[in-house]
């Protein structure tokens, strides 16, 4: 029986990679309870870590297989804030290559608001490129939100510095002269469009806090502009505000 105690044998099995591990063969006879308890933790964290690699790799699929037939630059494309009353749409084209191994990256809806700001900067870090695009409210009352969400995503395509060989799009077809797949949950698929969603929500978020200290009364910072019960009741208190789209119902209803 080992000599450690229950917490030490705990503490250094948060180190191990792999049941084969020698620490591991060298415990697993210790019929104490807590050891026991700690190498069944053991297991199961290395279990969850496994799926959760191989849902990474199946997420790199579009990918893989555009480089393996000749596209050296994919960028994967997201948009967020097409349904709110108020801010801007923003868009968002991210580059990766088979280095990325971020195996937190999923769809932005899936996780919590610090879960995407550390993904962020990790992702801003490690991406081959990542390029921004905004339509703002004026932009979207002349054009449409699906218009001036497709403008946009050409403009954040245009914007890269490397030139994709091929987009995976979710859900809006572009009309731009590259080859493009378009994916319906495109951030549950592809890694990359996965991490131009996070990027672009987490991009929208901080500027929709920021309005909310100039335009108090909404609760931008909590409902990014979408229509939620205190949003409308700041509407029906205080009118429109200049960020609110004027084409969105019930916008036109409380402007002064």
């Amino acid at each position: 029986m080992s000599k450690e105690t229950i917490s030490q044998v705990k503490a250094r099995l948060q180190e191990v990679t792999s049941l084969h591990d020698p620490y591991v063969q060298s415990i697993v006879d210790d019929q104490r309870k807590g050891v026991q308890q700690a190498l069944n933790q053991l297991k199961r964290r290395l279990d969850r870590q496994r799926a959760a690699q191989a849902a990474f790799k199946q997420r790199f699929k579009y990918e893989d297989y555009y480089w393996q037939h000749g596209a050296r630059y994919v960028a994967g494309m997201d948009e967020v804030g097409r349904g709110p009353l108020a801010g801007p749409v923003v868009t968002c084209a991210v580059i990766l290559d088979s280095s990325f191994d971020l195996l937190g990256v999923t769809d932005s809806k899936q996780l919590t608001r610090h879960e995407r700001e550390n993904l962020y900067l990790q992702i801003v870090n490690e991406a081959v490129e990542v390029s921004i695009a905004v339509n703002d409210q004026d932009k979207i009352d002349q054009l449409n939100i699906y218009a001036a969400t497709q403008d946009a995503m050409v403009r954040a395509v245009n914007n890269l510095h490397h030139r994709p060989d091929h987009l995976i799009v979710d859900a809006v077809p572009l009309t731009i002269d590259i080859p493009q797949t378009t994916l319906i949950k495109g951030d549950q698929k592809s890694i990359s469009v996965a991490a131009a969603s996070i990027v672009a929500k987490e991009y929208r978020d901080h500027l929709m806090r920021d309005y909310d200290r100039v335009y108090p009364g909404y609760g931008f910072a909590q409902n990014m502009g979408y229509g939620t019960k205190e949003h409308l009741a700041g509407l029906a208190k205080q009118g429109a505000c200049p960020i609110h789209r004027r084409s969105f119902s019930p916008v036109p209803k409380y402007l002064k």
